[in-house]
């Protein structure tokens, strides 16, 4: 299966402009206090991206992020406890800039967003965005609470005590190799008792922590 071809739009970097690969676009970046970029699906929306500005798109994201209430009535379907929480990653390009974050359910609040992070994956965000949930559940002395995941792999990885995780180590990835070390201990010294749940995408439509990039 061919990749998907993404250009990146450097708006404040070491050179401004339009890449083709994440590579050259980490060179603009990094290390470059304030640096604003964003990942496209087309060079077109790029190019037209690049002539505008950059909060309208950058800052659409922090909204997303942010939002304290969601459009959707979750009571209305009996098969969600809306007093959970859901989780959620996001990544532009294999590898590419990650995040996620948790919300809670019934309202939308964040509790936790973390990123974006340099050369990460999608399947390592909801990983670890699950983790980051039940962690802090855990801490809190809340063992009722359930997390939902949209994710298979990170639930995957969950029940098998770690990552599977193919991802290359970088230079510019040693923040997420930390989290991912930390994130495997944490579930192979504790015992999990909050419900650990799927979010059905299908029945349910997008969990209520995603980030809208689709």
């Amino acid at each position: 299966m061919t990749a998907r071809r993404r250009f990146y739009v450097v708006w404040v970097g070491v050179n401004p402009g339009i890449y083709d690969s994440w590579e050259e676009c980490q060179l603009q970046i990094k290390n470059y206090p304030g640096a604003k970029y964003k990942a496209f699906d087309s060079q077109t929306a790029a190019t037209l991206a690049y002539r505008g500005d950059p909060a309208d798109h950058i800052g659409i994201i922090k909204a997303i992020a942010s939002h304290r209430a969601t459009a959707v009535n979750y009571d209305a379907i009996p098969e969600i406890n809306t007093s959970g929480i859901a989780v959620d990653g996001a990544c532009s390009g294999v590898p590419g800039p990650m995040e996620y974050r948790g919300v809670k359910i019934a309202t939308g609040e964040e509790l936790f967003h973390l990123g974006p992070l340099p050369d990460g994956t999608n399947n390592v965000a909801e990983y670890l965005a699950l983790v980051h949930a039940l962690a802090l559940l855990d801490k809190s002395g809340d063992h009722r609470t359930p997390v939902y995941s949209d994710s298979r792999t990170a639930l995957a990885w969950l029940r098998n005590h770690g990552h599977r995780s193919k991802l290359d180590r970088t230079q510019a990835n040693g923040k997420i190799f930390e989290l991912l070390e930390r994130a495997d201990k944490w579930v192979q010294t504790h015992h999990i008792l909050n419900p650990v749940l799927k979010w059905d995408t299908e029945q349910w439509g997008e969990i209520p922590a995603d980030f809208g990039r689709k």
